[in-house]
């Protein structure tokens, strides 16, 4: 596995280190010795899959308060999507910045999102799939979300914004949420 730290502290994309031959290739896409070495939380509680059958379905962005913030660790398999991250650590000098991934079935790429941090996507093809690897239990009373859309946030779908589930639409934006974002995601 390839860990590469993005400019957020404490989230990496994961390349695979295929080894190949005639018949294909072979690569690790989760070890626990190798996340543990690049500081990096190696539970995981639930593995998910979200499928969108529309290109330019959104997604996001969801979190969870402490105590059950999670980590995730996602990886599209089937097609490809735009995937965002939003650092949510008050404390954090990149707080409320953003990183986006292009991930891909055909890159095998993955992310790893640490604990107090926003997560959403946009489906770029028709069929998409995704994967995750979450490191806490969902627990629905400490879940919470912002609008995908919030311009505060800056966040740039190549897309136009497609479906969005019923929660999802009403995420509040960050000038209403955030003193309580602030407060709540404070260790």
């Amino acid at each position: 596995m390839i860990f590469k730290e993005t400019k957020l502290r404490g989230a990496f994309i994961i390349d695979i280190d295929p080894r190949k031959d005639d018949r294909g290739f072979f690569a690790r896409a989760f070890c626990q010795n190798e996340l543990v070495a690049h500081g990096l939380k190696p539970i995981i509680a639930q593995a998910n899959i979200a499928f969108n059958k529309s290109k330019g379905t959104l997604r996001g962005m969801h979190f969870q308060y402490p105590p059950f913030a999670e980590t995730k660790i996602v990886r599209c398999t089937r097609g490809a999507i735009l995937d965002i991250i939003v650092d949510l650590r008050p404390e954090s000098d990149t707080y409320l910045d953003h990183v986006a991934v292009e991930l891909t079935a055909d890159n095998y790429r993955a992310l790893y999102v640490p604990e107090r941090f926003a997560h959403g996507y946009q489906a770029l093809a028709d069929s998409t799939e995704t994967s995750y690897q979450v490191g806490e239990f969902y627990a629905p009373d400490s879940e919470g979300g912002l609008h995908c859309l919030d311009p505060r946030l800056g966040l740039r779908w190549p897309l136009p914004a497609g479906n969005t589930s019923p929660k999802d639409a009403v995420w509040p934006f960050l000038d209403i949420a955030e003193s309580d974002i602030r407060r709540r995601m404070t260790l």
